[in-house]
């Protein structure tokens, strides 16, 4: 009699909106899920064909395409091809059906994403395709493109921190959890550098410091909002609705275990029963 198969590994499927985005917000958190087993996939929705003053768009999408492959090499993720161009990330129902096919196929515990509310449209659309995708992972006359088997198991949604911490209104977001990625930030650094075409973009649109660097910043600020951690990427729960069986389904808090905290200073609302 032969063995039986093992277990399919969990995966975690980080769906943002362009080309270096993962290694800002979501990258500390797919190293350490990948450090415990999990299979780990890697979504640009936009090709980044437009951040640029020196490429046309067709090289600047080559380019950063190739870029986008070494970086999630480094971070020993399954790298999904983009789906749409810059500034042209549209909630509607082409790019739905590409983005619920990349979920089907990757078939997620966990998905990461951008914040629902965020300084850009760009990241606020791939945001609600992330969720929709996930949400009709189990429907089969939901059609995807190209066609993917559905599947039902439960999926939980977290969603990263805005860019400069804040929503469009300026006013200040907390997350619910704080990751300690303390441990695997050098690695990804090494993945953001990667994505070495950015830095002049950066430098002409937002008179950014070495992109690398604000990497740094960006989780030293979360970090000391942790109360706990000296670099950290903040997580915000989605409504389980839709999504899995329980109001408490927590997979990565439960796989992270100590190298994660929750914010006490989140509100904890009890969902009724019933």
């Amino acid at each position: 009699m032969s063995a039986p198969s093992p277990a399919p590994r969990p995966a975690a499927l980080a769906i943002f909106a362009h080309p270096d985005d993962i290694e800002y917000f979501a990258a500390g958190t797919l190293l350490l899920l990948r450090q415990l087993g999990w299979d780990t996939h890697y979504l640009n929705i936009s090709n980044g064909d437009k951040g640029s003053t020196v490429h046309g768009r067709a090289e600047l999408a080559r380019i950063r395409a190739e870029e986008s492959r070494r970086a999630a090499a480094v971070l020993g993720a399954t790298h999904h091809e983009s789906l749409a161009t810059d500034m042209l990330i549209f909630y509607d129902e082409p790019l739905l059906r590409r983005v619920a096919a990349v979920v089907r196929r990757a078939r997620p515990r966990i998905v990461l994403t951008h914040a629902p509310q965020d300084y850009m449209e760009d990241h606020m659309n791939a945001s609600r395709l992330a969720v929709t995708a996930a949400f009709v992972r189990g429907m089969p006359n939901f059609d995807t493109a190209p066609p993917e088997p559905c599947y039902e198991d439960d999926v939980v949604v977290y969603h990263a921190m805005p860019h400069g911490l804040r929503d469009p209104l300026r006013r200040p977001v907390e997350p619910d959890l704080f990751v300690d990625t303390s441990s695997v930030l050098d690695t990804q650094r090494a993945a953001l550098a990667a994505h070495a075409s950015q830095q002049a973009w950066l430098d002409a649109s937002q008179g950014a410091a070495d992109f690398v660097d604000v990497l740094g910043e960006m989780s030293r600020a979360v970090g000391r909002m942790s109360g706990a951690f000296a670099h950290a990427e903040g997580w915000r729960r989605h409504l389980h609705l839709g999504f899995s069986a329980r109001d408490d389904d927590d997979p990565l808090a439960d796989a992270l275990g100590d190298r994660c905290r929750r914010n006490p200073r989140a509100e904890s609302i009890d969902f009724p029963a019933g």
